[in-house]
């Protein structure tokens, strides 16, 4: 997939400047790739969906479960503690 980029400044603090210039050289890649790649990443955070992702809802067929979901939780992990 080809990119379109348009060319912006942004303003860093220092220390995190620093810390992107090291996992660049880490990494083998420029300061500008990881500069990238975050703002793709905020960006993907603070997109609006225009419509939900239509996830399939589980009917386990217990009107019961969600209200011991809880309980079942604790259950599994070993827990003794009981509801409150």
């Amino acid at each position: 997939m080809v990119m379109t980029m348009k060319r912006t400044m942004v303003y860093a603090d220092a220390d995190d400047m620093a810390v992107i210039k090291q996992a660049a050289a880490r990494q083998g890649i420029s300061e500008a790739e990881i500069i990238r790649e975050a703002l793709h990443l905020a960006a993907l955070r603070y997109r609006r969906r225009e419509r939900p992702l239509g996830l399939r809802r589980f009917n386990r067929g217990d009107p019961t479960l969600a209200d011991r979901a809880d309980a079942i939780v604790r259950e599994s992990m070993g827990s003794a503690r009981t509801e409150d």
